[in-house]
């Protein structure tokens, strides 16, 4: 099996695939090849909604690259850093909430880290 080098048409991130997974996440993607980070994405998004309202695999590839776009840090690994950096302080904060007290009327509120910078 010959392997060839691919580069993710969203982020661009690069990955070496044989030709047959090349050839069936381009189909799957109309053409387009997506790293596994992006295509499980697109995925997620084109049938989060079940019931008609979800998006097309097209349309969510379409969105997903121009989020992509938009994403401007230190190319495709910078990318990925930072979506798992995004991940892991909406974890924090939310795991944050859950674990505080109720705060009483007139009572003191402690900072959280993520909310002073650490």
């Amino acid at each position: 099996m010959e392997v060839e080098a691919v580069s993710c048409e969203c982020c661009g991130l690069e990955e070496e695939c044989t030709g047959e997974y090349t050839a069936g996440v381009r189909a799957y993607f109309g053409g387009r090849w997506l790293c596994g980070l992006c295509s499980e994405s697109v995925k997620y998004e084109a049938g989060k909604c079940a019931g008609g309202a979800a998006p097309g695999v097209e349309e969510a590839v379409r969105a997903h690259m121009a989020i992509c776009r938009t994403l401007k840090s230190g190319g495709p690994a910078g990318r990925v850093a930072d979506g798992m950096r995004q991940m892991l302080r909406t974890a924090s904060w939310k795991k944050a909430a859950a674990a505080a007290p109720s705060r009483s009327a007139g009572g003191h509120h402690r900072s959280s880290p993520l909310s002073i910078g650490l």
